[in-house]
Formats: structure tokens, C-alpha cells, sequence
């Protein structure tokens, strides 16, 4: 699930003035609690000075495209558009998905690039520029290796002791 965190901070500028932050950031957590800590863990990487978290709050999106090229990230609408047949009309329903792109058109094309294989209907009513500024998604940095069993089945020969040439007979 995604949670948008509001960061509140203060900084210095140039002129020897303070000025104070309040910028959301997206992340990919398992609840609240878990949200707030990815939150105050990354942003302790980023914000030199004292902040705090003002607001945390579930984010309705439902899926996020990441693009490397792009350096915003924009909320688009999708419609996916079916046919009720009991009634005989046409049904939309809408879901918002993060794009990350350069401006309104490329994140319309990269939207609409993500959904070429996408077999029902569907239209892009609106593409607007998110506040948020990163996305932080979950990743575990520990591989889990399987258990390695000492004692295999009668007939069971492992893949890494079949050579690439050798055919293996599968009996039924």
C-alpha cells in the first residue's frame, strides 16, 4: 500500500532567511507505523536539519509508473470503459495512477505507451502535476535462499547436476 507523507522542515536560503518546507513523498509500506519509519529513516539521508513528519495519509493510487527520463511525477485518471449489457450502457471505472515524467504530454504518452497491451477500453481524462517530489517503493534487501535439502525424493535429479546437452526422461 502507498502512504503520502508530508515532510515539514526549515532551511536557510542565500539571504539569510529561514524558510519552511512542507513536501510530500511517497511510500511504499505495509501501514501507518511502518510508513512513518520509511519516512524519518530516508529523509534523515536528505534533510540535514531538523523535520517532522505532519501528516501521513493512504495514498488511492493504484499503480506507479516509474519513467528514469522524468523528473516530476503526475496524477493521471484512467477510465477503463466496459458494457453492461443488463442496462445497455457503458460503464467507466476510474482509478489514478502516478506517472513520472517531464511534463503533462510525455506523462499522457507514457501512460498511454504502459497500456498498449492492455486489451479492454480506456481513456486518460486528465493528467495533472502531483506534489509529490520522490517515491521511495519497498525493497528487501535480503535474498531469501531455499532451504537445501539434504535428502532428495527417489528419481529426483537437481537442475544444477543436468548438464545443458544431456535429455531428461520424464516418466509419468
Amino acid at each position: 500500500m502507498w502512504y503520502e507523507c508530508k515532510i515539514k522542515y526549515s532551511r536557510i536560503d542565500e539571504e539569510e532567511r529561514t524558510k519552511t518546507f512542507n513536501q510530500a513523498y511517497l511510500f511504499d509500506a505495509l501501514s501507518f507505523t511502518e510508513a512513518e519509519a520509511r519516512a524519518t529513516e530516508e529523509m534523515r539521508q536528505y534533510i540535514s536539519t531538523d523535520f517532522k513528519i505532519s501528516n501521513i495519509k493512504v495514498a488511492n493510487f493504484a499503480e506507479i509508473c516509474p519513467n528514469e527520463s522524468g523528473d516530476r511525477w503526475f496524477k493521471c485518471k484512467l477510465s477503463c470503459i466496459s458494457f453492461d449489457e443488463d442496462k445497455g450502457a457503458e460503464r467507466k471505472a476510474n482509478s489514478y495512477i502516478l506517472v513520472q515524467a517531464n511534463d503533462v504530454k510525455d506523462a499522457f504518452d507514457v501512460l498511454a505507451n504502459s497500456l498498449t497491451d492492455t486489451v479492454g477500453d480506456f481513456e486518460i481524462p486528465s493528467v495533472v502535476e502531483s506534489p509529490i517530489l520522490d517515491v521511495f517503493p519497498y525493497y528487501d534487501n535480503e535474498e531469501e535462499e531455499a532451504p537445501v535439502n539434504e535428502e532428495a525424493p527417489e528419481g529426483f535429479v537437481p537442475v544444477e547436476n543436468i548438464s545443458k546437452n544431456e535429455e531428461t526422461k520424464i516418466e509419468a
